[in-house]
């Protein structure tokens, strides 16, 4: 057993407002009883630690406490409880769309110190704080060449992908984030820790498999993890078409991917190709089509299992080689740094029409940055033999969980990749299922969260009341109780 000392969790948004002299007595009070620090607008630290990834969300909330302890986060809680004029907002430093682990006026739950890996290899079992990212769990798994199914980026934040159902490589293989989720330690809305799992508070590990930080706040994730590989070194990388090809590459995607042996998964982009290494010059700026594979079966199995892959169409580069799997898990990480503008919109899909093919050469063609993007992220596999009402992720028909952003790094170009991404989504959401991965969700209304949810929802609001009938916990997409 190894030990490796090293972020969305739960974040609506609250009201616009000063705190005054009887929440600022709080806050003091407050500071006296933790161990991490508390810092306030005052502070020289205060921007820094207010600001979250996208940078169109630019929120004063009242205070952050960074976190150091379990105690620390039952401390805060209990003060927003015992407060009712002060929200709270929980944020584990990762990707949530919405900037929802900050609100005006709130005390923020900062985990981000809470970054311990524990990994028992021989039981396949890694033990998480609730501020880690992936870049923190791969580093120490990959050691043992083994894996947790994650996402696509490293700098995503483990509470926030896992809480709302986790979509990644690994996948089709072995399932969601959520699907791998044994046990997590969770700060309750009365100020109580507990450990949900499949005995113990089973209504509420169901709630926290896909129904976001409406339940409390996880300070602790116990995973199943997996080997992948060649002792954690897969096949993978990208595949690159030219744009007037992206028709065809995409019907030839669709309908190949639910054929693959479930060691292979791929996901499907439009995109600009960066101007920098390892992309060859000449291919800098250009628009194009992409499919990002990932193979992590038997080594001496890959060159027959990629061969489809290798062989379609006339690619512009084919950029398939064997990696380590946290190398092809953080190569997309430098491209998209904290403190862009983001612009997101997201649908599932079960089936990718030939509508919907139209509708993706289309505006492929508008891209309007060099940084905005579409992808279609495969929920196929191990994922699909998953009952719909066995975890609250609904989704297991099988499809793509497909998201839309427009994102640049300078403020003036936030209405373009605004109104590009608005336009593009209102013209695909007919094909779509109805309902988005609600981690993509930007803050859209209560009408989109039940869609997110599907079947899943009442079950979650009645859940919600038994554990949170105040809703505590509601900066985030919010499930009310029932």
């Amino acid at each position: 057993m190894s030990t490796h000392p090293t972020g969305t969790v739960a974040a609506g948004i609250g009201r616009q407002r000063t705190p005054g002299e009887a929440t600022q007595a709080v806050l003091d009070d407050l500071a006296q009883h933790l161990t991490g620090a508390l810092v306030r607008p005052s502070d020289a630290g205060y921007d820094a630690a207010r600001a979250v990834y996208n940078a169109m969300i630019d929120r004063r909330p009242a205070a952050i406490a960074r976190c150091a302890s379990v105690e620390d986060v039952v401390a805060c809680v209990r003060c927003a409880r015992d407060h009712h004029d002060l929200d709270l907002a929980v944020r584990g430093g990762g990707h949530n769309a919405a900037g929802l682990g900050v609100a005006d006026g709130a005390l923020v739950v900062d985990l981000a110190d809470l970054r311990e890996v524990t990994v028992d290899a021989e039981a396949g079992v890694v033990h998480v704080g609730g501020g880690c990212t992936w870049h923190d769990v791969d580093a120490a798994t990959f050691e043992d060449g083994i894996a947790v199914p994650c996402g696509f980026l490293s700098s995503t934040g483990v509470g926030g992908l896992t809480l709302g159902g986790g979509v990644g490589y690994l996948t089709r293989r072995f399932g969601m984030t959520v699907d791998n989720l044994l046990a997590a330690q969770v700060v309750l809305a009365d100020g109580s820790v507990v450990t949900a799992d499949a005995q113990s508070h089973p209504d509420l590990f169901w709630a926290l498999r896909g129904g976001g930080g409406n339940f409390g706040v996880v300070t602790r994730f116990t995973f199943r993890a997996h080997a992948i590989g060649d002792h954690g070194t897969v096949v993978g990388g990208p595949v690159l078409y030219a744009l007037e090809d992206a028709g065809d590459v995409l019907r030839w995607y669709r309908d190949l991917l639910p054929t693959l042996p479930e060691e292979l998964s791929g996901w499907f982009a439009l995109l600009t190709i960066p101007p920098a290494p390892p992309f060859p010059e000449e291919l800098h700026g250009r628009k194009a089509a992409g499919i990002v594979w990932c193979y992590t079966g038997d080594p001496a199995r890959a060159d027959e299992v990629l061969a489809p892959v290798r062989e379609f169409g006339s690619p512009l580069l084919v950029g398939v080689q064997p990696m380590p799997f946290p190398a092809l898990q953080s190569a997309f990480d430098a491209l998209y740094p904290a403190g862009l503008q983001w612009y997101w919109r997201a649908d599932v899909y079960e089936h990718v029409s030939d509508e919907a093919v139209a509708v993706h050469e289309r505006y492929g063609a508008e891209l309007p940055t060099g940084h905005s993007t579409m992808h279609l992220y495969p929920i196929d596999g191990a994922a699909t033999r998953v009952a719909a009402d066995a975890t609250a992720f609904p989704y297991r028909r099988g499809g793509w969980a497909g998201v839309i952003v427009g994102v640049d790094p300078d403020p003036a170009n936030a209405p373009a990749i605004t109104s590009w991404a608005k336009a593009y989504w209102e013209q695909l959401h007919p094909t779509s299922a109805g309902g988005a991965y609600v981690n993509f969700l930007q803050d859209e209304g209560a009408e989109r969260v039940r869609a997110a949810y599907g079947p899943n929802y009442d079950r979650l609001r009645q859940v919600k009341r038994a554990y949170d009938p105040t809703n505590l916990f509601h900066v985030n997409q919010n499930i009310p109780p029932a």
